[in-house]
């Protein structure tokens, strides 16, 4: 008989099948985001995020799945926090991509049954994988890189005056701007928090040390 503690068992031979299921997940994962998202990306802040959501969902659905819930909970939660949106600033649609994607191998990871063969499992996260490197790195060869920007002339942050602030942008940064996200606005200081994208390859951008420092005017 298995020892217990207060009726629970201590140890269960289930432990070991789910280490397993979270080391491929692990794996998956990080190729997913550290190597193949941060390297165009290079978004940090993205990376805490998408790693803790990825283990929160998978234990999540691997240990509600080990006490006999339906296959159809997990993709209940899949579709919960896939609608998610986090208010405190503007999530691209690639991001949200992205945040999908670990969602869904954290789910696919975690409810695996031994009915389905181990060469099924490294087909499906291998596929995974192959389809956002090849989109990323050879379809979608423009890279739009981006900067984060705390920017002071809020006024031109309208949409009427967009243009302007396209230009002033491309003036004082040194590079050709494509778009702009605004995010945080402060209005204490007058500032605002802009994420500014630029097409790698339309331009050899100067470092921020050489950028040229505004005039008092």
């Amino acid at each position: 008989m298995d020892p217990t503690f207060l009726g629970w068992r201590l140890f269960h031979t289930d432990l070991w099948e789910l280490l397993f299921k979270f080391a491929i997940d692990l794996v998956v994962v990080y190729v997913l985001i550290r190597l193949i998202y941060y390297p165009i990306h290079k978004k940090k802040d993205f990376l805490f995020t998408y790693f803790l959501f990825n283990v929160l969902i998978f234990f999540l659905c691997g240990l509600l799945n080990s006490v006999k819930l339906s296959t159809g909970f997990g993709f209940g939660l899949f579709a919960i926090f896939s609608i998610l949106r986090y208010r405190t600033e503007q999530i691209s649609i690639k991001d949200m991509t992205y945040l999908l994607a670990v969602i869904a191998v954290a789910v696919v990871n975690a409810l695996l049954s031994k009915k389905v063969s181990l060469a099924e499992l490294v087909f499906t996260n291998g596929t995974i994988l192959l389809t956002t490197y090849v989109l990323e790195h050879l379809w979608l060869t423009r890279h739009e890189a981006m900067r984060l920007v705390t920017y002071e002339k809020i006024e031109l942050i309208q949409g009427e005056r967009r243009e302007e602030l396209l230009a002033d942008l491309g003036r004082r940064l040194g590079i050709k701007v494509s778009r702009v996200e605004v995010g945080k606005i402060d209005l204490l200081r007058d500032t605002a928090q802009l994420r500014v994208f630029y097409f790698e390859d339309e331009q050899s951008l100067r470092s921020f040390n050489e950028m040229p420092q505004d005039s008092d005017d």
